[in-house]
């Protein structure tokens, strides 16, 4: 997949911005701030149909204006697709392929894939259970609908059941049969979903290990990731009922794979802990290298890989393992970030790549 033109308006600082690309490698350089981040969010956009940054498509409304649009034309299997997603305020927003209206935004999802690598990925590690299972919920969706709408189905009627045990709470009893009704829809799909997740470990778990062990060339580490879910040792269904009068009294729900947790260890330590900067950093690197592996092979062409400020973040050891990859064409089309010119030009010229230089400076966008 390649993306061929990407054009913006209103978005975030950009008033308008219009790019072509021709290579696989294109870098955008600018001072912190420039823009540079915004144009990789605008590309996962046409992905996601959301911001990676910001949750609130108001926010990524260039400011003092009521709206945003952002195309992309990108060639998918010798065909060429036009995305269109456009927000205004106090409507909804709207995603076009090919200048047919997507009735739901979630049919959209793993049609164009994306694999961003951004600096706060750190929150994988150093946050809660939340941000582990929405890196894997993502992962999954890009490559398994039923999984999507499986979750969609469960998240809604979750945030429903928590309503329904707030008003239990306040009123004093309880509606057994309204319920019931949640828990109908709940159960089914949280299963589905600990199933997939589970099985998903299996096949993903030996693709990090051996991306890990490549960029610290260390055979002697021992990295493992663990799935961990209350439905390990109980059934659902059953637990609900069990743990109903707990519920109501707390006014959410307390068992279910929304509690679920991925935990990160390295040598049988929890990495947080025990791992080190460069080791959590590489940890973090395979992650997404196998995340880029998986949604290749089970869509059956390579996602664009979005790295946001790479360079800042690792050292020179692991930068050249993984710019190895980039010149012997493990990835297809990269979209880099560099605060710094000259660290970028050398970088490139050491592994023998060759990409478009874009300067990027204040919302506007200068192509070398």
């Amino acid at each position: 997949m390649h993306l061929e033109k990407l054009s913006l308006y209103n978005f975030k600082n950009y008033a308008e911005a219009q790019l072509e690309f021709h290579r696989n490698i294109h870098c955008f350089l600018g001072k912190n701030g420039s823009g540079k981040s915004n144009l990789l969010d605008a590309i996962y956009y046409l992905s996601f149909t959301k911001s990676a940054i910001n949750p609130s498509d108001q926010q990524n409304i260039r400011s003092g204006e009521n709206q945003f649009r952002i195309k992309g034309e990108l060639m998918k299997k010798a065909a060429l697709h036009e995305v269109v997603c456009t927000f205004q305020l106090g409507q909804k927003k709207v995603v076009q392929e090919d200048g047919q209206e997507s009735a739901k935004l979630s049919d959209h999802i793993g049609k164009y894939p994306v694999v961003l690598v951004a600096p706060n990925d750190i929150e994988l590690i150093w946050d809660g259970s939340e941000m582990r299972r929405k890196f894997f919920d993502s992962l999954l969706s890009q490559i398994d609908r039923p999984y999507l709408e499986n979750l969609i189905v469960y998240s809604h009627h979750l945030k429903q059941r928590n309503s329904l045990l707030r008003i239990f709470s306040e009123r004093g009893n309880v509606d057994g049969d309204m319920l019931e009704a949640y828990d109908e829809k709940l159960v089914p799909a949280g299963e589905y979903i600990y199933q997939k997740r589970k099985e998903f470990m299996v096949e993903f778990l030996p693709l990090f290990e051996r991306d890990y062990l490549f960029l610290v060339g260390d055979s002697r580490e021992k990295v493992q990731i663990d799935y961990r879910s209350q439905l390990d040792e109980s059934d659902f269904r059953v637990a609900l009922r069990k743990n109903l009068q707990r519920d109501i009294l707390l006014q959410r729900t307390g068992t279910g794979i929304h509690r679920d947790d991925f935990l990160f260890t390295i040598n049988e330590g929890e990495l947080k802990r025990y791992g080190s900067q460069g080791q959590q950093k590489s940890f973090l690197i395979g992650l997404k290298l196998a995340e880029f592996r998986v949604v290749s092979e089970k869509k059956g062409i390579k996602p664009l890989l979005l790295l946001d400020d790479i360079f800042d973040k690792l050292d020179d050891e692991r930068i050249h393992k993984l710019m190895d990859l980039v010149s012997d064409g493990t990835f297809g089309q990269l979209f880099i970030t560099d605060a710094r010119h000259s660290r970028s030009g050398e970088i490139l010229k050491k592994t023998g790549v060759k990409a478009t230089i874009f300067e990027i400076e204040d919302g506007k966008v200068r192509s070398k």
